[in-house]
């Protein structure tokens, strides 16, 4: 269990916020499959881009979350506290604060991770949001800029210091990108200097490790980020591992089947068929690639050449029909290795 402001949380995992990934089915799925909280994609801070259908896509709620947590990204104290107040108004219950994306077109613009470099900055930004909204305000920030410049300490504090209510950390500097081993000894650190809720971040694929890492850095919950593209699932696993110490079944094939198949149906309605088709790619490249996290379902070779056939294919109804009668074969391919 942990807070954020008045709102509590009875599971102690989240989505991260991921541009391209987290939209509202992704979201929708997560939180049915066990996430305490998800997080909206990224959306900047110019409020004169919002008219684009990217962003609408993007600034879309579901009614039926709460709360509903938007992450803005920008580096002007002011265009952030307004873009923050619209988001308000067009109902986000939770503001979060991206500092943390290390994308170079990202940083380009001295937003994101890059913000890590100026604290003076930092602060600004946090104090403008916070005071202008009613709102709990969080922050995802990583451990630093680079190696020699980790401030990721100084920079938790000031978030606490401006009224922050949460911390997510990833573990790596900005410079590390997504690669080399997570500095969770960084992360431990942080959580000890502040009183604020920390949420560790980054490379957490298994329930074991999640548990491993709460119990080594004492962070409140873990953010799962790209371990959750195609393995949806984990959520409930980490969940139940954490609350009963034993490990929770594997979705059988037949779950695993339903599920993507209602997942791109839902890509499809949110988008639109041919946008919807196109984002619904990506996804199914993830779930075949992870496809093994279900019992007996080792068929790697088979999952390969589907791949190559199902991103060729451009109807909406024509990737659910492909889908279907390819779920069929490996069922009954299943079957005969039992």
């Amino acid at each position: 269990m942990f807070n954020i402001g008045t709102w509590v949380f009875e599971q102690p995992t989240i989505l991260a916020p991921m541009a391209g990934v987290t939209d509202l089915p992704f979201r929708r799925l997560c939180r049915k499959l066990g996430a305490g909280l998800v997080i909206s994609e990224m959306v900047t801070s110019d409020t004169k881009l919002w008219n684009t259908q990217k962003s609408l896509n993007r600034l879309a709620h579901d009614k039926d979350e709460n709360p509903r947590s938007v992450q803005l990204a920008g580096n002007d104290p002011s265009q952030l506290a307004d873009a923050a107040k619209a988001n308000v108004d067009m109902g986000a219950q939770i503001i979060d604060i991206n500092m943390g994306c290390p994308a170079k077109k990202v940083c380009k613009k001295a937003a994101g991770s890059a913000l890590l470099k100026d604290e003076k900055l930092v602060a600004a930004i946090l104090k403008s949001v916070v005071d202008a909204v009613d709102v709990p305000v969080t922050l995802k920030i990583r451990t630093g800029w680079d190696i020699d410049n980790r401030n990721g300490v100084t920079v938790a504090k000031i978030a606490e210091d401006t009224g922050v209510q949460a911390l997510a950390v990833h573990g790596r500097t900005r410079n590390c990108a997504f690669r080399g081993d997570v500095e969770y000894d960084t992360i431990a650190d942080i959580v000890s200097k502040v009183s604020i809720p920390v949420f560790a971040n980054g490379d957490i694929t298994s329930a074991k490790h999640a548990k491993w890492v709460m119990n080594y850095t004492k962070a409140k919950a873990i953010m799962i980020g790209r371990g959750a593209q195609g393995n949806p699932w984990l959520f409930r696993e980490i969940n139940y591992f954490l609350a009963t110490g034993k490990t929770l079944a594997k979705p059988t094939l037949i779950e695993f089947c339903t599920t993507v198949l209602a997942h791109i149906k839902a890509l499809h309605e949110f988008y639109g068929d041919q946008q919807g088709s196109k984002i619904a790619r990506k996804h199914i490249a993830w779930y075949l690639q992870k496809k093994a996290i279900c019992q007996n379902s080792d068929q790697s070779e088979l999952d390969q050449e589907y791949r190559h056939t199902f991103n060729r294919i451009e109807s909406a109804q024509e990737q659910c029909d492909s889908l279907q009668s390819y779920f069929e074969i490996l069922a009954t391919t299943e079957e005969r290795a039992a």
